[in-house]
């Protein structure tokens, strides 16, 4: 049987469950492949209106990866796998912008360009949270300055005026003084791809469980896993002493209510084309594994 591949999302429970032998611990024969983390910084610019959603599109080579709900939500209902029901997780996130930028408020963002991933996180997250400032036509989105890590060295490097941010990232500007204008903090889902064994996904979730406790415990024991995920040329500013844990796994259901209050939203603000948002039926588009209480 191959071994079970894990794509880690940018967040510590993988690597702690790692370090802790939890995986190991599960029987779980595994592997981690690298999809997402950006190194080179560059390497997963995959180019404007390309995102989350275009690479379950194109296939993913992970039995389990995860993304913002919304994009989780669309794939899955169009069948590029499995939304996993029985956990979701949290992923803080904000607008940043340069201490010296004119921007004060979220007001202050009316046609300032916000680099966002295309029908990712932070696209949709950016959204929900200026509109209750801005009408849509002066909420101005950039696709065009790729996944996380890019968007990041660009805000850095005074080359966009704001960027919406996650994870790592999120912590590392924070850190260098950078401005959080509003909070966008979002939703992520797991999905099973391809032909992942169900009682490795068991196993999997089993070990991050034990792995999220101990990050409760002692968050500080284990943020020097974003040093793992990020462009060489930060390394050395770097003091994740300072950082937070990050995303936080909630063993809890996605349930069929907030796929289909998530699914209408999608809906409303246009983000897909027409047709192109699948059968948005809950029962074809999840998978959970916790026998349904008789």
């Amino acid at each position: 049987m191959p071994k079970f591949v894990i794509a880690p999302h940018m967040r510590l429970q993988e690597w702690v469950a790692e370090e802790k032998g939890y995986f190991a611990a599960e029987g779980l024969d595994y592997e981690f492949r690298d999809e997402l983390i950006s190194k080179e910084g560059k390497r997963h610019d995959l180019g404007d209106r390309v995102g989350a959603y275009q690479t379950f599109e194109q296939g993913r080579k992970s039995n389990i990866s995860c993304a913002c709900h919304w994009t989780v939500n669309v794939a899955a209902s169009n069948g590029h796998g499995k939304l996993y029901a029985d956990a979701y997780s949290v992923a803080p996130g904000g607008i940043f912008v340069p201490a010296e930028s004119p921007v004060k408020e979220p007001a202050d963002l009316a046609g300032v360009p916000i680099s966002v991933g295309y029908q990712s996180g932070s696209h949709y997250s950016t959204i929900q949270a200026l509109e209750q400032y801005l009408k849509p036509e002066q909420i101005h989105l950039s696709f065009a300055d790729g996944l996380l890590f890019h968007r990041m060295e660009l805000l850095i490097d005074r080359k966009v005026p704001a960027a919406s941010l996650f994870s790592g990232p999120y912590y590392f500007v924070e850190q260098l003084g950078f401005r959080k204008v509003i909070d966008t903090t979002f939703v992520i889902a797991t999905m099973i791809s391809g032909d992942a064994d169900l009682a490795d996904v068991q196993k999997y979730f089993r070990a991050l469980r034990r792995a999220q406790r101990d990050i409760d415990l002692h968050p500080e024991l284990y943020t020097h896993y974003y040093r793992k995920e990020f462009p060489p040329r930060f390394l050395d500013q770097m003091d994740t002493r300072r950082w937070g844990p990050g995303e936080r796994i909630v063993f809890e259901p996605y349930t069929r209510e907030v796929f289909e209050e998530s699914f209408a939203w999608i809906a409303r603000h246009d983000i897909f084309p027409a047709g192109a948002m699948g059968t948005g039926k809950y029962d074809e588009a999840a998978c959970s594994l916790i026998p349904a209480a008789s």
